[in-house]
């Protein structure tokens, strides 16, 4: 089952002349006209804290399950996730049950979005611990079996190094007989693509054309290690995208958002897909001739909702 082929982020919840009071109501105007127009998933960052290269820390941030809900109340079709849950933010079985809440709430529309965590400041803020990389690894790992059992089992039990359940209700139940997908976000070969070989649905990957070939050879081998085939597996790639009716007006508001975050424009361009409506899908297309089955994008101008119609009809109509 594809978990996704085209799906929004919605970062940044910084918009010019937008009071917090009226905040929810333009993030449900994105979300719409996202749907509308042709994204299958919508997904919000798990963050207290806004991070260093989307703008200020200062900069607001929602909880990302109560916006989720939300989110759920205004659409119709649409997946939604956390791209992606941070694994020490949340007791594992508690997570399960905020999820299936989700699920249930958007009549069978979550997906668990999933990673090891990293932001060591909002990890200080909020008193949160912040074990090494190899503990974080091993608690995703002890997460991820966790989520699962909830998502398929009436009663499990599990007892693990840092976790444990007995006999855990999650009532209801999610809405899918086969439970609520699991996607993994990162991109590490020894340990994070092991993980995703042997509990996800879904992965998330980062990384120019080379680098995502490469990650998906070694996902192959972490499969082919356990007998797994790899195309049960859905695998995306984050990015950001930056669309309008010309490839010039385009370039414009890529050079405006790099100065913007202070940021080297070459660089930009590594992480961003910018152009016209034929050159972004030119530039996509190798992308699905390697081997991804969806990309997820965010945009700097969704607030202004035009760009978001634009993408959802140009991706929907050249790749879905």
């Amino acid at each position: 089952m594809r978990i996704t082929r085209f799906g929004l982020q919605i970062p940044n919840f910084t918009f010019p002349g937008v009071k917090d009071a009226e905040l929810f109501e333009r993030i449900a105007q994105i979300a719409v006209a996202a749907e509308e127009s042709g994204f299958d998933s919508l997904w919000v960052m798990d963050h207290f804290y806004q991070i260093g290269n989307i703008g200020p820390r200062t900069d607001p941030m929602f909880e990302a399950y109560s916006l989720l809900s939300a989110i759920a109340a205004r659409t119709e079709r649409t997946s939604l996730g956390a791209m992606v849950t941070g694994v020490t933010y949340r007791n594992p079985a508690y997570l399960a049950k905020v999820v299936t809440t989700l699920d249930v709430i958007s009549s069978g529309r979550a997906i668990l979005g999933i990673g090891a965590a990293w932001n060591d400041d909002e990890h200080a803020g909020y008193g949160f611990g912040f074990p090494p990389v190899t503990e974080r690894m091993e608690r995703l790992e002890e997460a991820l079996q966790i989520c699962r059992a909830m998502f398929t089992k009436e009663a499990p039990s599990f007892t693990g190094r840092y976790y444990s359940i007995s006999g855990a209700l999650n009532n209801p139940r999610p809405i899918r007989p086969a439970g609520i997908p699991i996607l993994v976000g990162g991109s590490g070969e020894r340990k994070t693509l092991r993980l995703v070989a042997t509990y996800a649905d879904a992965c998330n990957l980062f990384g120019d054309l080379p680098t995502i070939r490469h990650k998906l050879e070694v996902l192959k081998g972490h499969c082919a290690a356990i007998g797994r085939d790899p195309a049960e597996i859905t695998k995306t790639r984050l990015g950001g995208l930056v669309i309008a009716d010309s490839t010039a007006e385009a370039d414009r508001k890529a050079r405006l958002m790099a100065e913007a975050r202070g940021m080297d424009p070459a660089r930009v361009r590594d992480y961003l897909t910018v152009g016209d409506p034929d050159s972004v899908c030119e530039q996509l297309a190798p992308f699905f001739d390697a081997g991804l089955d969806g990309m997820i994008f965010n945009m700097n101008d969704a607030q202004d909702l035009d760009p978001v119609r634009l993408a959802g009809k140009t991706l929907s109509a050249a790749f879905g």
